[in-house]
């Protein structure tokens, strides 16, 4: 690989245009691969606004080579679509930063990366998309990531940007406890109502009792977190401006596919694999699921 990496990014939605914006203003502008062509990117925050020029590219047969680091931000259920930009994108010698939930994301994205080495992430940033197609990023961007060699390529390819990136010898913890935060945030969804709704305590008392169900399924799969946990989630809501929404909240209003297996019936599967009760997840997930594909 050279001194000045290629650079790839597949989905520039809330959470690809975050890393696009941090990179451009760096110097290092990824190639922007997705569905929709965009003239350009607009990222809002605090400080102002990142305009990221485009184009957004929509046909992978433009790509002649493949990249050194492929960034994919798409959903789990949007992976099998992006197979054209990853057979394009990517080879034995690249690199691909998975930005997405769940804690599957290597058995996701392996059959589709001709054999590139697929690293996992957690983000830790709200950002959603506006109505006029830019992000609204609602806090400061940060990324963690496994601690490994190839891990390096991610970390100095971000290294002086806006986002902070940490590289963690115990992913496997801190990849369960964001999947705890984004399981109980499922609970959003058929509320239909944002994070305000924890203040109710009836709503704190199911998503603590939902919160151990899950606590118990991610310690038999390795992770290693303490009782607390569940309560510092739940809290995290309880301070959380009452508007803030979630990815999944979003796509059923907007009555599109959910992530609701692997955000959710994750749980179900591995606390059967390891024949751990699962009641709050026998109800929630089929609900969840019957809101994303139907039928009715």
């Amino acid at each position: 690989m050279s001194d000045h990496p290629t650079i790839a990014l597949i989905g520039p939605g809330a959470i690809g245009t975050t890393i696009a914006a941090v990179l451009y203003e760096v110097g290092r502008t990824p190639i922007l691969c997705g569905r929709t062509a965009h003239p350009q990117l607009i990222l809002r925050h605090d400080e102002g606004e990142v305009v990221v020029p485009g184009p957004v590219l929509t046909n992978s047969s433009t790509i002649t080579h493949p990249f050194d680091l492929v960034f994919v931000a798409v959903k789990t259920t949007q992976v099998a679509d992006s197979a054209n930009w990853l057979a394009a994108l990517c080879d034995k010698n690249t690199v691909v930063c998975a930005l997405q939930n769940g804690v599957e994301q290597k058995t996701q994205l392996k059959p589709y990366v001709n054999g590139a080495t697929v690293l996992p992430s957690v983000v830790w940033f709200p950002a959603q998309r506006e109505p006029d197609a830019s992000v609204w990023l609602r806090a400061k961007p940060r990324l963690t990531l496994p601690d490994m060699p190839r891990a390096t390529r991610i970390a100095d390819a971000l290294r002086g940007t806006r986002c902070a990136v940490d590289l963690s010898t115990d992913f496997i913890s801190i990849a369960w406890r964001k999947l705890l935060q984004n399981a109980v945030a499922g609970l959003m969804v058929l509320a239909n109502r944002r994070a305000g709704m924890f203040s109710r305590e009836d709503i704190t008392e199911l998503a603590l009792a939902y919160l151990h169900e899950c606590l118990t399924v991610a310690r038999a799969e390795g992770a290693v977190m303490n009782d607390n946990v569940p309560k510092e989630i739940v809290n995290g809501f309880h301070h959380a401006p009452v508007d803030l929404g979630t990815s999944i909240l979003a796509d059923r209003q907007a009555n599109r596919p959910l992530e609701w297996d692997i955000r959710n019936g994750v749980i179900k599967r591995y606390g059967r694999l390891h024949g751990i009760p699962t009641p709050v997840s026998d109800v929630l997930v089929p609900l969840l699921a019957a809101g994303s594909e139907g039928p009715g």
